[in-house]
């Protein structure tokens, strides 16, 4: 299927041009074919770096010609629009419309390694745009209770934070008294979902040895996501 572009004598058009070829290797695919050559012929000259893919496949259809054509001028222009040498487009076409033997068309001869780091370059380019999904996040609010009023909270507070897990990221605290003489330590905590559940932060770390010798229990308070 023919593929058509804007003047490409303009920067406009060699941005169509760019824009086209965004995770491809060439104009109609993987394979070079006689939309290749045509568009080629009417670039005037390689595009800047500005334009990265369009760049690359100028270079790659260039190589290409450059072995199976030596010494014929590519792009000539002919009354304001540039075309291919006719031997270029009569095997260029030919093999465009060998519809039977799609996969076994090689136009201009092996791939080049040029060309192979081309297309492996834009292969990890398309990986790249494609951001691993993010797990989940919630903020957590959690009271911390001793056992009486003899508990030393200051190395309650140390027991609760020595408790490191990856996904487990501990925030502010306070003192709050309850009655009696006895405090209760509030502690804020962020977690990641996927990493850290609270019931089991505080079934097996918060309340299990050695910290139960200070923490009696643990109530959740307040559970957002974030």
């Amino acid at each position: 299927m023919a593929v058509t572009f804007s003047d490409l004598h303009t920067e406009e058009g060699v941005k169509s041009v760019e824009e086209h070829l965004a995770g491809k290797t060439y104009i109609s695919g993987d394979q070079l074919s006689v939309d290749d050559v045509k568009v080629y012929a009417a670039v005037p000259e390689k595009p800047s770096d500005a334009f990265p893919n369009a760049s690359k496949w100028y270079e790659c259809v260039a190589s290409h010609l450059a072995k199976s054509f030596p010494g014929k001028a590519v792009g000539v222009q002919i009354g304001g629009s540039a075309t291919a040498p006719p031997a270029v487009e009569a095997e260029a076409a030919a093999a465009g419309d060998d519809d039977d033997d799609d996969d076994d068309i090689d136009l201009f001869g092996d791939e080049t390694e040029e060309e192979k780091k081309a297309a492996e370059e834009r292969e990890a380019a398309k990986k790249d745009t494609k951001k691993p999904k993010e797990s989940g996040k919630s903020s957590v609010l959690m009271d911390v209770k001793p056992w009486d009023d003899e508990t030393d909270m200051k190395k309650l507070e140390e027991a609760v934070r020595a408790v490191e897990l990856p996904g487990l990221l501990w925030g502010a605290s306070k003192l709050v008294p309850v009655g009696y003489g006895i405090k209760k330590l509030t502690i804020m905590l962020t977690i990641v979902d996927d990493l850290v559940s609270p019931d089991n932060l505080i079934e097996d770390f918060l309340t299990s040895e050695p910290n139960n010798e200070y923490i009696q229990s643990c109530d959740i308070v307040a559970f957002n996501k974030i």
